[in-house]
Parts: C-alpha cells; structure tokens; sequence
C-alpha cells in the first residue's frame, strides 16, 4: 500500500483543517556556517532512490506550536504512515540548534520555525533542505513585566529570546527596529537580548532577572499564568489577518532526493496529525500534555495549555507568501546573511496527498515546487 492510498483512510476533513489552522557563539556558528548538502535535484521523485530509508531520524520542540510532532508521536500516526521504517525523535530548545543537527546529518527532518530554515537555505545556496509543508501558525508574543505598558518603557530593559536568530529573535529585533531601538547581537544596544533557553527564561523571570521574552506557546502563557507577565505585542497583530508561520516541517535535501517514499510517509502522518488535531479539539489538551509530560517530566497547567492552544492553529499550510517578508525581517535583525530563498519550498509531495482527498493543494508563492 503506498502512502498516497493510506491516506485516505486518516485525512478525513483536512479541507476544514487546512482553514482551522545560547550561547552565541554556537548560534553564530549555525548562521554562518552551514554546510551545503546535495540538492534535491530538479525532481525528488524522478531522482535516483534507494527506496523507502531503514531509518527517519526526526526532530522537534516540547512546544504547543509543535503539537502535530507531539501528536504523530503520541498518536501513532507517524509509526502507522512509515510502515517499516525505524522513527527515531530528537528533541530542540530552538531552530538554529535543530539546523546544526540537519546540517551535520544527524537529523533528517525537523520541525522548525522559519527563520532558521530561510537561513540554512541560503548559506547553503539553496542545497541544505527544503520546507514541505507547514505545521502552525501564531501563537508568538511579547511578554513583560509590571510598570511595562508600552514600547516607549523598554530601553534599557533585558528581553530574551529562544536563541540568536530563531523565528522569535528575528521577530523582537525587527519590532524593536521599528520602534526606534538598536540592538545587536551581542546582547548590546539600546535593549539588550538575552538568547536564553525556554525553562530558564520562566526562572529568570520569576527571579527578576529579565524585564521580559518573545517566546511561542507554552511558554508565552507560562510566564502569564505562572510569573504574572503581561503581552505586550501579540505578534499575530503585526501581521495581514493575524496568520503567520510559526512551524514548518523541513527536510533535507539529500534525505528528499533519495527517499521520497519515506517523506511521502511522514507527510502522511503529518497531515493525518494536523487532521485529528483539526477533529479532536476536545482531547488535544490531554494528548498534547502527555507527550509534553514525556519530555520535560511536568504536564502543563490545564489553564496553560488551554489559554496557549487558543492562540495556535494548525494547517499544512506554510504560508508560504509571509517568507519573503521574513527574509526581510532577518537581515534587518542582523541575523542572516542575504540571498535566494528561490527553491526553498517542495510542496509536490504534500499536494499529491491533499489532491487525493480533493483537498485544494497549497501554494508555494513561487518560491519553489507546488
């Protein structure tokens, strides 16, 4: 049975679904020095293969907005869609580290923000990996401390962020320039930005050690519920409709080019995630917690997860027409150097499965394979 046709039994209403949805140096290093792996070539599927892969080395975060990884894993649904093939899971504090693991080899696919995955991209000059579907949209936001209330309150304050040039650094450094601050990636300027892990950031914070954070969810609702932060700038408001990317699911080239079969399977899993994420609004606090519970050791608060996942939606939708805008918001960060994103997304596989369904395919805004 190929992955086309075990689809169909677990994509049900993925039309609703689609619409429903540091260190420095280190991190420096992941910006500047990715290494280019071989191109997926001008088509995956017409590439030489060496068929379905023994293994699919997976990575994610322990985060709301990476619920359709926790969810396959909890679920079973990525195990079902790869058949035989081994699923092994790595877990990340941020996208830059998760890109370190893609760019050595030893990962496959991950779940990542955007950012990390323009910036790979490009310093690879378009060989590292391709996006082949997103995963959730929203979900991000400023978060301060009382006597806060406005932009006009942050100079001089320390704000940290998941790690130097992530999709949430990239996203504070470029509202700050827009509000008329300087910053720099050092942790100087007119507001200093920590890199701080996730945990980390809530003691801080709870210690009055950081005046604030741009963090995606849970963490965002951990510092209100649990350290009684406030949202300063919901990052949702900076953006047309409120929809942004938060998560994609991004793939190496090489791993794409030699096994499709197996990234048409994991895309099948992924898409029946998002669906059940779609269909099960009910139960996905408790599925989601359990596998957070998994890896951290502590579920979340059931007012946590319930006020982080009314602030994400899940689509396999990447938005793919906000990555130019990215891209932008990057190089005014500081964070990424410029060049192509042409290439950067390889949606044929994921739309092979939506036309399937007679679900509408999602686009890639030209800036790759649809």
């Amino acid at each position: 049975m190929t992955a086309t046709s075990r689809v169909n039994s677990r994509l049900g209403l993925v039309g609703g679904m689609m619409m429903a949805t540091a260190i420095v140096a280190v991190a420096m290093l992941t910006l500047s020095g990715c290494a280019p792996q071989a191109a997926a070539g001008e088509d995956a599927e017409a590439s030489a293969s060496t068929g379905p892969a023994e293994e699919l080395r997976l990575g994610y975060f322990a985060n709301v907005t990476h619920a359709p990884a926790l969810v396959g894993l909890e679920e079973g649904l990525f195990a079902d869609a790869l058949g035989d093939t081994k699923l092994t899971t790595q877990v990340f504090n941020a996208g830059p580290a998760a890109i370190e693991a893609l760019s050595a080899g030893a990962i496959d696919a991950t779940y990542i923000g955007p950012n990390p995955s323009i910036n790979t991209f490009i310093q690879s000059g378009g060989q590292s990996a391709h996006i082949v579907a997103g995963a959730a949209t929203g979900g991000a936001a400023l978060v301060v401390r009382d006597g806060i209330d406005s932009a006009a309150d942050l100079e001089g304050t320390t704000l940290a962020t998941p790690q130097l040039g992530n999709t949430q650094d990239v996203a504070l450094r470029s509202w700050l320039a827009d509000e008329g601050y300087e910053t720099d990636t050092t942790g100087g300027g007119d507001v200093h930005i920590t890199p701080t892990e996730n945990a980390q950031t809530l003691t801080l914070f709870q210690q009055g050690g950081l005046d604030g954070a741009w963090l995606p969810e849970p963490w965002v609702s951990r510092l209100i519920v649990d350290a009684g932060a406030h949202v300063l700038v919901d990052e949702a408001d900076l953006w047309e409709d409120g929809a942004f990317p938060t998560t994609v699911l991004l793939v190496r080239a090489e791993f794409l080019a030699e096994h499709p079969e197996t990234v048409e399977a994991l895309l099948e899993g992924h898409v029946a995630s998002v669906a059940w994420l779609d269909e099960h609004a009910e139960e996905a606090p408790d599925v989601i917690n359990a596998a957070l519970e998994a890896e951290t050791g502590k579920p979340l608060a059931d007012e946590v997860i319930t006020r982080a996942l009314e602030h994400v939606a899940f689509s396999v939708d990447p938005h793919a027409e906000t990555f130019e805008t990215l891209v932008e918001n990057g190089l005014e960060a500081g964070t990424q150097k410029d060049g192509s994103i042409d290439g950067l997304f390889d949606l044929r596989l994921l739309n092979g499965l939506l036309e399937a369904e007679g679900a509408e395919p999602v686009s890639a805004g030209g800036l790759g394979e649809e």
